[in-house]
């Protein structure tokens, strides 16, 4: 897709000079997270070395897809390049929204981790590269669990972890027992509390994609997670996602944190453990996997730069560069995307969850089993999950805010979704 020139093999950044110069400034929406911060301040020498100007449009993690969703699907044409993840890119790069990518030999996309590849790829052409990925796993207070006598295993029982949880909860002291997603959205809170329904044994839809948010294992999933938070968690935990748990967390605030692997690379506090997720009796999608990638919307009179530019964030080069760069260290750069980072030994010296995070994306389940008719961990990898994600996103945050009972909660969630699965024509 993209005429290459050549390498300058003096330069670590591995720049396309020439082939980036067709234009003069790319428009790049990105989510509002550290790695994708950072990159912002790396670029810095991608524009020097090349005149390529990057605007960047750092949006909230749900505000990014809606707007990205829009724009891509219309033909908008705000954006050369654009982040985007699994649950998109196959059903996008199907639907000539987005462009196939391809790179030169130096890039070495064979380097990239299968889990990621063939989660960013359609019909075998990568459609999305990715900037990094993640599963998740739990983050813990060690000191706290010493005092308090407990230890976390890995795969360990729910029901441990909230006892754990409940030992370590200090709330007059600040410190919650468990600080997890409930901010609504199909990939927010929905992201956690799917991998939770899946390890209760149950799953989005059956055999016929008819949604089973009514069934036994859901419900036994959402009360052990409305208890769990709404006992352990901090006061308002349905406005908490990512970066709100993070700032949290840092606070010293969370004895545990059940959530993205990536979360890692920016705690701040000590005496950090780590272990993989919980379960209760199903280990498989207990925990999730995920990429933010970057992608270009299809017909972008940009979209030559724009591939180089997306082979230069996304290569071996890029991650030497952040830890390289004299604002970060080898413990900020983005991991989980490519096998190499995880033989460098300064990264390996600065990262002690590298081990935890490398079993958790090699240990997730994406693939359709008996249970899960369908591809996708947290997700469902079908164009009508966002809507419907999204639906039971906001009556999850209802139940765990109180306002609704959880089996209020799950009865309008199952009617929402049947409505819309009916109106998709998955069955009349």
């Amino acid at each position: 897709m993209f005429v290459k020139s050549a390498l300058r093999a003096a330069t670590a950044l591995s720049l396309f000079a020439a082939g980036s110069a067709a234009a003069e400034t790319l428009t790049i929406a990105i989510v509002n997270n550290g790695h994708m911060i950072n990159m912002q301040k790396v670029a810095e020498a991608y524009t020097a070395e090349t005149g390529v100007e990057l605007k960047w449009v750092s949006l909230e993690e749900g505000v990014l897809r809606e707007q990205v969703t829009s724009d891509t699907a219309t033909g908008g044409g705000q954006y050369d390049v654009i982040n985007i993840g699994m649950q998109e890119a196959p059903i996008w790069g199907a639907a000539g929204w987005i462009e196939p990518l391809e790179f030169s030999t130096n890039y070495d996309v064979d380097d990239i981790l299968p889990a990621m590849r063939n989660g960013l790829s359609h019909d075998g052409k990568l459609y999305a590269a990715p900037f990094y990925g993640e599963s998740s796993m739990v983050m813990y207070r060690k000191d706290l669990t010493d005092k308090a006598g407990l230890t976390i295993a890995d795969n360990d029982s729910w029901d441990n972890v909230k006892a754990a949880a409940a030992a370590i909860h200090d709330p007059d002291n600040g410190v919650y027992g468990a600080c997890l997603r409930g901010k609504p959205g199909w990939g927010d809170n929905m992201a956690f509390i799917t991998t939770v329904v899946n390890s209760f044994g149950g799953a989005w839809f059956d055999a016929d994609m008819r949604p089973t948010l009514d069934s036994d294992e859901w419900k036994a999933a959402i009360n052990f997670y409305v208890d769990l938070l709404g006992n352990y968690g901090p006061p308002g935990s349905e406005g908490n996602s990512f970066n709100e748990i993070l700032a949290l967390y840092n606070e010293g605030k969370c004895g545990m944190w059940i959530d993205a692997t990536i979360a890692a690379s920016f705690l701040e506090v000590d005496g950090v453990a780590y272990a993989q997720s919980p379960n209760a009796g199903n280990p498989v999608g207990a925990n999730w996997l995920w990429a933010w990638a970057m992608a270009i919307p299809a017909g972008s009179p940009n979209a030559e730069a724009a591939g180089d530019f997306i082979e230069w964030a996304t290569s071996k080069d890029y991650v030497k560069a952040v830890g390289n760069h004299p604002d970060f260290d080898w413990g900020s750069v983005p991991t989980g995307q490519r096998a190499s980072t995880y033989a460098i030994p300064e990264f390996k010296a600065a990262a002690s969850f590298a081990a935890a995070e490398l079993a958790a994306i090699e240990s997730a389940a994406p693939g359709a089993t008996d249970l899960k008719p369908y591809v996708g961990v947290q997700f469902a990898a079908i164009p009508e999950f966002p809507e419907v994600g999204s639906a039971v996103a906001q009556e999850m945050a209802a139940a765990l805010s109180g306002a609704k009972s959880v089996d209020e909660a799950l009865a309008a969630s199952q009617e929402a979704a049947n409505a819309i699965m009916k109106e998709a024509g998955y069955y009349d």
